[in-house]
Parts: structure tokens; sequence; C-alpha cells
């Protein structure tokens, strides 16, 4: 079994160590039953995470997580995805959240783990009301109160 998982954070100062935010996504694998993986999650800023939203997904301005999963031909196949996350936004949603920041970066790493696995949701308000969110959700609180670092 192997759940490789590389963190890359581009010089940006973070609430969350790389090696914390790799533990968080090797643990949404083995919680899912991956048991062979490639992952690699990287932290980039506003402007950075904006070009790749309107290259890839037409969309305008910063967000806050980008996911891009690859299809496995067969299960024996390892899961390979790609995270691309912005703390920037995320310490938005946190402050709108009332939610701390560590605790939404977590939710960020969850949501990307589950967007490459093929978990999906809703674009309008009801995706807070999809499976996913409530996986998502369940995950974020076992993980969000491990020791943080």
């Amino acid at each position: 079994m192997s759940l490789d998982v590389d963190v890359t954070t581009n010089g940006l100062r973070l609430p969350v160590s790389r090696a914390r935010i790799g533990e968080i996504a090797q643990r949404v694998l083995r919680g899912e039953r991956v048991r062979n993986a490639l992952v690699s999650i990287t932290l980039l800023d506003r402007r950075a995470i904006a070009r790749l939203n309107a290259a890839h997904l037409g969309h305008r301005g910063p967000t806050d997580v980008i996911s891009f999963g690859f299809t496995r031909a067969t299960q024996a196949d390892p899961v390979i995805g790609d995270i691309y996350i912005c703390p920037q936004v995320g310490r938005d949603n946190a402050r709108q959240r009332h939610e701390p920041v560590r605790r939404e970066l977590t939710r960020l790493v969850v949501h990307g783990v589950l967007h490459i696995l093929g978990y999906d949701h809703p674009e309008n308000g009801s995706r807070e009301h999809s499976a996913m969110w409530a996986r998502q959700e369940k995950l974020v609180s076992r993980l969000a109160g491990e020791a943080k670092t």
C-alpha cells in the first residue's frame, strides 16, 4: 500500500504545516479505503488560483479549491490527482463561517481529496445538503480535532 501525497506551499505562510496537510489527505484516502494513491496538493495565492480557475474551469476570480482527478482504468490502479488550494480564500471562508482558519484549511483539503475520489456536489445553494458535503463535514469534524502543527 502506498499513499503518496506531495504538498507544495510556494512560500505561502500557513497556520497548518505541510506535513499536517499531507497527513489530512492520507487520512481521508485511508478512510475511503484507498490503498494506492499519488496526490499533489499545491497552495497558491489569489492571482495564481484565479488564472487556473479561468484557464481550466472558465470561471472568473479566485476560488478556494480546485481538484483534478484522473480516471482509473481499473480499481487496482492508483488514485491520481492534483489539488490546488488558495489559503487566502480559505481565510475569508473561515471568517464568514466564524470558524478557525485551521478548520477551514482542513475542510479544503478534505473537499479536494473527495473530489479526486469522484465525489461531487451541485454548484448551487444545495451543495451543503449533498451527500458529499455530509461526508466532508464528518471527516472535517474528526480531523480538525486532532493534533495541530
